[in-house]
């Protein structure tokens, strides 16, 4: 159980240093949140955990498919927001990122690469 409460500790950490950090400069919140820390600290929980390799390297493949379809709605948000106010475009981007991810799911699947169920 301290394993538990340790990871979800340090993951929560990570998203308040985001968060913490874009309150004080714009740009260092954007690079702090593009890192992959949530991805590096999952895939580190999968091999501490005793998780075979292939799964380690599933995590990482599938998690590059699907970061690929939100790269839209950090484009879109900011463009949104001015115009539509905070909770309708945080609702929009919501919408967008589906509609990416549905096309992204359309446009692999004849390469082979099944992103959903």
């Amino acid at each position: 159980m301290g394993w538990l409460i340790a990871k979800y500790l340090l993951t929560a950490a990570v998203v308040v240093a985001v968060s913490e950090g874009a309150k004080r400069s714009d740009k260092l919140g954007g690079f702090v949140a593009v890192l992959p820390l949530i991805t590096l600290l999952a895939m580190v929980w999968l091999y501490v955990e005793k998780q075979p390799q292939e799964k380690i390297a599933n995590h990482a493949w599938y998690t590059f498919w699907y970061v690929l379809p939100t790269l839209p709605m950090c484009l879109a948000f900011p463009w949104l927001l001015g115009r539509i106010g905070f909770w309708p475009a945080i609702a929009a981007s919501a919408v967008i990122t589906g509609a990416c991810f549905a096309l992204t799911a359309l446009l692999v699947r004849p390469f082979g690469i099944q992103l959903l169920p």
